[in-house]
């Protein structure tokens, strides 16, 4: 069952290394402003995104299993339709503990697996406006 309380959400967001998927290079894109929000509150950013040799100043990595550092969220900025692959991807890791689905993408069926394998996942939320609401004003 995906994560639903407060608790868990800040539990979650107690994690601190985070790869972002479809993470952007273009100011003024959600896939921007957010793991821009986040790295300025303390995440270590990991930018996964095929199209950009650097986020952040930090280099780009092509996919979650080109990452070479060990990730706690798999924060996902892709469509619906890519989920599968993401969480494929995460689930021949080892190290992963979180995927969390920004607003709007869905795959119940590979979220079963996630969680399934041991995952826990995030659905329908994003980090920053729950970062500001449970982190930032405690």
């Amino acid at each position: 069952m995906p994560v639903e309380t407060d608790t868990e959400v800040r539990e979650i967001l107690g994690k601190h290394t985070v790869a972002v998927v479809g993470c952007s290079s273009t100011p003024g894109k959600d896939a921007h402003e957010i793991p821009k929000y986040l790295q300025a509150h303390g995440y270590e950013i990991i930018p996964v995104n095929p199209t950009a040799e650097e986020v952040f100043g930090r280099p780009a990595y092509d996919s979650l299993s080109e990452v070479e550092t060990d990730i706690e969220i798999v924060d996902v900025f892709r469509p619906s339709a890519e989920v599968a692959g993401i969480i494929d991807e995460a689930l021949a890791r080892d190290d992963v503990e979180v995927i969390w689905l920004q607003l709007g993408i869905h795959d119940e069926d590979a979220v079963a697996r996630a969680e399934a394998a041991g995952l826990r996942v995030v659905q329908d939320r994003c980090m920053k406006p729950e970062h500001k609401r449970l982190i930032a004003t405690a």
